[in-house]
Formats: structure tokens, C-alpha cells, sequence
């Protein structure tokens, strides 16, 4: 069995959250947005930009090693980010309207793989510069699995200041496939 459909699953959870993160986040004022609460990247708004460095960061490895996916030609001209906890986007409307951008891309580069380039093996180096050479798919795994963490983490900040993102779960977003 392909794990496409998987993939093209999980592009558009990712695209439906990210949505319904920003929308939440669009009722605080930037001071909210940029307020230390504890968390790992500090506040909402370093952690939304977290998500896209390490969209960016894997995006770039995705298009070194498939060249013929045009679709990445504009992650290929991206600065890589210096740091995991970068801010590349100071202001909110510039950091939703690149997080909108990225998920477009990732639905259509994952609608341009094929079988064999999910099968393949991507040689990259992590931010350490250690040498890795695992299975694209898992690797992919990794990539929406990262941001569903980080999310989780957005959606408890966005809870404690009283903003409700709605239901979350993978499950809503998996066709039935009962017939009435």
C-alpha cells in the first residue's frame, strides 16, 4: 500500500490546525503574542515562528534532494535560518501569511511525490552537521509530527489566556467511509 494518502492526510490536518491556530491567535494583542509564558520558545509567537524554521529548515532538505520538485523553488531562495529559535517574522500578519504560503506548498509537494521518491533515502545533515541517511517517508512522518507537537504547546498557551481552538483531533479530518 502507498503511504501517499497518509502524507496527503496529515498536509491537510496540518493545513486545517495551523488555520485554526492563527485564527485563535489573531484575538490577542501583540503584547499577548509575545509574552514569555515559560514554554520552550517562550511565547506564542516564538513558537509559531519555530514551526515555520523547521518547516524552512526541512523544506530546504527536501529540495536539495529532489531537485525536479519545482514546486520548492521558493524554499529553494529562503535564507536557512541560523537558529532553531530564530524570529523571522517579528510581526504577526508577515508570520501568518508565510505559515499560509508554507502549507500550500507542502500540500503540493507532497501531491508531487511519487511512490519511489517516499521510498527513497535522504542523505542530509542535521543543524549540528551530523551526517543522517533515513527513509524519506519516516523522515516526513517526522516533519508533520514536529508541528503537531509544537501546536499542542500553542493551543495550552491560547487555553490559559482563554482563547478556545476547537477540536484538534486527526480523526475529524479522516474521510468516512461508511455509506448511508
Amino acid at each position: 500500500m502507498s503511504v501517499k494518502p497518509n502524507m496527503q492526510l496529515m498536509a491537510s490536518y496540518n493545513q486545517w490546525m495551523n488555520r485554526a491556530i492563527y485564527q485563535a491567535a489573531t484575538q490577542l494583542e501583540d503584547a499577548d503574542l509575545r509574552e514569555d509564558k515559560g514554554a520552550f520558545f517562550r511565547s506564542i509567537l516564538g513558537t509559531l515562528n519555530h514551526n515555520i524554521v523547521g518547516d524552512i529548515i526541512w523544506l530546504k532538505r527536501f529540495a536539495d534532494h529532489f531537485t525536479t520538485l519545482f514546486c520548492l523553488d521558493g524554499v529553494r531562495t529562503l535564507e536557512r535560518p541560523a537558529r532553531l529559535d530564530s524570529e523571522l517574522y517579528a510581526d504577526f500578519n508577515d508570520l501568518q501569511d508565510m505559515r499560509f504560503h508554507l502549507d500550500l506548498v507542502i500540500i503540493e509537494m507532497i501531491d508531487d511525490l511519487t511512490d519511489g521518491m517516499l521510498a527513497s533515502l535522504l542523505l542530509y545533515k542535521n543543524t549540528k552537521g551530523i551526517a543522517h541517511s533515513q527513509c524519506f517517508a519516516l523522515v516526513l512522518q517526522h516533519f508533520f509530527n514536529h508541528q503537531t507537537h509544537h501546536r499542542g504547546q500553542i493551543t495550552t498557551l491560547l487555553s490559559q489566556m482563554g482563547l478556545d481552538v476547537g477540536a484538534t483531533d486527526l480523526i475529524l479530518t479522516i474521510p468516512n467511509q461508511i455509506e448511508l
